[in-house]
């Protein structure tokens, strides 16, 4: 292989504009690093009066992306707009995870501390665009400098403080606390006295051996984020559980699910979500 010198330029200060980036990004997303995404639309408009630059949806993990695109140097309105647009998403498309996505020339010091700070609370990606030039050609190259939700622990290994059922119903919504009620109710049905852990962090259930279910109930009414753990061999009979189901799901590692789901959702589907249990039961009874 023949080496050349590359020379790194700012599009900011080129002939090249933001339209310009986008057009390549719209012809092949995987550029970002993010995976084989779709582009659902590019300039969405917002009821607020502002367009995201683009909302993009991972089919595979169910997850969709909404990206703010910047040349120069991220700034506080950059990121203050990445966070509303990914907040209407969200809200829009609740059994979708959501992921917001900050894409800029420079990310400083100084607003990659307040990112990381976010991103404790808030699923948020920064991406540092480096443009190289190389004799006549130009290189666009990606690189995430940070991304907190991709390496986080696994359920099973967060220590948290215990609390009280009273915790979680403050915190969160009487019909979603009926979610994980309902739940219960369905392993008692398959395994007798299953143990109910209440942590700050979420609402762990499992056996006298191991927990296997992780819930977290949403002040949004009748709405609840779940993980579940099951051994590998069962992951192809989840996955059409959760297709009959219609329920849309992240799988986050081969045995580990997560999804959202609400009341309405579960009524529907007691049957099924008993049959999803009773998989999740047979790894631990």
């Amino acid at each position: 292989m023949e080496y050349f010198k590359a020379e790194k330029i700012y599009l900011k200060n080129s002939t090249y504009d933001e339209k310009w980036l986008q057009d390549r990004i719209e012809e092949d997303a995987t550029i970002l690093g993010l995976g084989d995404l779709v582009v659902i639309q590019r300039e969405r408009k917002q009821p607020t009066g502002g367009r995201i630059d683009f909302l993009f949806h991972d089919p595979e993990k169910a997850i969709m992306y909404e990206a703010e695109i910047m040349l120069g140097s991220t700034d506080e309105s950059h990121i203050i707009r990445t966070i509303e647009y990914w907040d209407i998403e969200r809200r829009r498309f609740p059994s979708k995870d959501h992921k917001a996505v900050i894409v800029a020339e420079d990310i400083t010091n100084r607003f990659f501390n307040v990112i990381s700070l976010m991103s404790h609370s808030i699923p948020i990606i920064a991406i540092q665009l480096n443009a190289l030039k190389v004799g006549d050609k130009i290189i666009l190259d990606f690189t995430k400098v940070l991304d907190v939700y991709e390496q986080s622990e696994d359920e099973e290994d967060l220590v948290a403080e215990t609390v009280d059922r009273s915790y979680w119903e403050h915190r969160s919504n009487q019909k979603s606390i009926s979610i994980l009620d309902g739940f219960i109710n369905s392993i008692s049905g398959k395994y007798q006295n299953p143990k109910v852990t209440y942590n700050k962090y979420h609402i762990a259930i499992g056996t006298q051996k191991q927990n296997f279910i992780w819930f977290r109930p949403r002040k949004t009414e009748g709405y609840s984020h779940v993980t579940i753990r099951i051994k590998n061999e069962n992951a192809e009979r989840m996955k059409k559980l959760f297709d009959e189901m219609e329920i849309s799901f992240n799988q986050r590692k081969e045995d580990v699910f997560a999804f959202s789901i609400y009341l309405k959702e579960f009524n529907e589907n007691k049957e099924k979500i008993g049959e999803l249990l009773t998989i999740a039961l047979e790894q631990y009874s």
